[in-house]
């Protein structure tokens, strides 16, 4: 963990000089909270961040004390995001976590403590979760009253153990309409959404995500992570060992990147502004696509937006966007 890290501020303070301001800083991409703490805010130290930006930092609730989260504000956190999936145990077992429900209830009141914003992250479409279940996860997480949540279908990725047993493969019937209930809870508790898949309180969207969403600029820091600046994107080398060496020998860390054509990129932006409020703009749409869609979207202040419907079949909106 020593060089790994090391290796991290390494690339950060070599990138400094030539980062425009940091306004939002997410460490996530694995389990972060299984790093001691001092060596994690020794990273978040290098980074150049504006005053006011967030700073979040994935936990995992097993894994949480009130010192680790209050070192984590003391060396600049302002938000954490706790992977709790689900708060029924036969469903986190079905996903192979380990944590206890009443762990989350304890991280939850150690950010509060520590005085930082706090969002749940959680996982439905497991087989073997009914929807009493996903009701007993959601009413448990609302009775916390975070700040955020993220909801999200479970997927299945090639290569994944999960793949290779089509028993436990989600039904998207099944994900539709425990994504309707998570709607409807998370907004009558105050949480409005504005991604498909996340909502919040007012005032606490998470910036960083919104970033990526409206195809802004950022430095991927570590094994595999993204980066795009001025249209161009990269990522660096996949596994840690080579990562380590790369930037200890002086190397550059990217293993290979792309940079989209003008009508690529425009059509990327339309499709991810499609799936926040926001909306796409009304011309990224035939007026015959925009009929066919009926009850699907709607047409307000030249934005095209999805309905609640929509939500539920965003793939199929997309596909009519306009190709520019």
């Amino acid at each position: 963990m020593e060089r790994y890290l090391a290796a991290c501020r390494t690339q950060v303070q070599r990138a400094a000089e030539d980062l425009p301001p940091v306004t939002s800083v997410f460490v996530g991409g694995g389990t972060p909270s299984r790093v001691p703490p001092d060596l994690l805010v020794s990273l978040l130290r290098t980074v150049p961040v504006l005053d006011g930006a967030e700073v979040t930092i994935e936990c995992n609730p097993d894994d949480v004390t009130q010192d680790l989260l209050d070192t984590y504000r003391a060396g600049g956190a302002t938000r954490v995001s706790f992977g709790v999936q689900s708060m029924v145990p036969a469903t986190l077992g079905a996903l192979g976590r380990s944590h206890r429900p009443e762990n989350v209830e304890l991280a939850v009141a150690a950010a509060r403590s520590a005085d930082l914003a706090c969002n749940v992250d959680l996982i439905y479409g497991t087989v073997g979760e009914s929807l009493d279940d996903w009701q007993t996860t959601l009413s448990s997480v609302l009775a916390l009253r975070p700040d955020h949540v993220s909801a999200y279908a479970l997927t299945v990725e090639a290569g994944t153990p999960l793949a290779d047993d089509p028993a436990r493969h989600p039904d998207d019937d099944d994900q539709a309409d425990k994504y309707l209930v998570a709607d409807a809870r998370l907004t009558a508790a105050g949480l409005n959404w504005y991604e498909i898949s996340n909502w919040a309180r007012p005032g606490h969207e998470c910036r960083h995500n919104q970033l990526y969403w409206s195809q802004g600029e950022y430095l991927g820091v570590g094994a595999s992570a993204h980066s795009h600046r001025r249209g161009r994107r990269w990522w660096n080398l996949r596994t840690p060992e080579r990562y380590i060496a790369a930037v200890e020998d002086g190397r550059s860390v990217e293993a290979a990147g792309e940079e989209l054509a003008p009508p690529d990129r425009v059509l990327e932006g339309d499709q991810l502004s499609l799936r926040t409020r926001a909306g796409a703009p009304v011309t990224a749409f035939d007026a015959a696509a925009l009929d066919e869609l009926a009850g699907l979207v709607q047409l307000e202040d030249d934005r095209v937006r999805l309905t609640l419907e929509g939500r539920l079949l965003a793939n199929e909106v997309a596909v009519r966007l306009r190709v520019p």
